[in-house]
């Protein structure tokens, strides 16, 4: 199976829906709301640095970094999304370069090296091979450049039924979005499970020096079944904000939903 031309097909027909939905809140954002969640808003500096987005969907999170002050660029598989992506720029007034491409293929896309490569919440499943991703970002860095990665906990898909450790064929399901204004109509995706040690190892091995890793008992999404909400006050760098948190406990005790992994190219 072409699994590139598989996801592409399900995602370029996905952007409509998550566009006009409250999910993604594209009028607030219009309005000058910051589509960031609470963790990587309190790890990253990024006024006056130029930021590498990979897998950016329709450019949300890129333009919100745009708005901190950072040089964007944004990457996405889908052609629809980076359409969208552009159109979303000219309608916010910010400078944001976006490219549609493969990960994989970033090295030969993308011009230049960044102070910063970011990716979030729900993107290394669509990748086979993480070593191949790692040596990217890696290239893709400059000299003692950051990398910074938000993603969802591995562990909390062992309870709908996946494999938390890396096989070699992968998951392929007929599958509804996410959004609250899904249909009934489902698309194909092929995905593959990555346990935290396949991510660390494949940064390590790519050159990149972990500076901190950290795991939290929470989503900022209400994106997985059974989870109860919360609103805390959190001190970002912006100043005192509250912020939705979702959980789910087994035995009465939290399962982890999600991790953050910095780290710097060596020099």
């Amino acid at each position: 199976m072409d699994y590139l031309s598989v996801n592409q097909q399900g995602w370029d027909r996905r952007v409509q829906t998550h566009v006009t939905s409250d999910f993604y809140d594209v009028a607030g954002f219009l309005k000058g709301n910051s589509s960031l969640q609470e963790i990587e808003l309190a790890a990253l500096n990024v006024a006056g640095k130029s930021l590498l987005h990979l897998q950016c969907h329709f450019g949300l999170d890129t333009l919100s970094w745009a708005r901190l002050g950072a040089k964007v660029t944004g990457v996405d598989l889908s052609i629809a999304a980076i359409e969208q992506a552009n159109l979303l720029a000219t309608q916010a007034g910010l400078n944001a370069d976006f490219v549609c491409t493969d990960v994989y293929k970033v090295g030969e896309q993308v011009a230049g090296q960044f102070d910063i490569v970011f990716t979030s919440y729900g993107a290394i499943v669509w990748l086979p091979d993480l070593d191949k991703w790692a040596q990217t970002i890696a290239s893709k860095l400059k000299a003692g450049g950051q990398f910074y990665m938000v993603e969802f906990h591995p562990a909390q898909a062992v309870f709908e039924g996946y494999s938390y450790f890396h096989q070699d064929e992968p998951d392929i399901e007929d599958e509804t979005t996410y959004t609250e204004n899904a249909t009934d109509e489902t698309d194909t995706f092929v995905s593959w499970p990555h346990s935290l040690s396949d991510v660390i190892n494949a940064l390590i091995g790519a050159g990149i020096e972990i500076e901190s890793f950290n795991e939290f008992p929470f989503s900022p999404y209400d994106c997985f079944e059974g989870l109860t909400k919360e609103t805390v006050e959190v001190e970002l760098p912006a100043g005192n904000t509250q912020c939705e948190r979702f959980y789910v406990e087994q035995q009465g005790q939290r399962l982890p939903l999600t991790y953050a992994i910095s780290g710097f190219k060596k020099a």
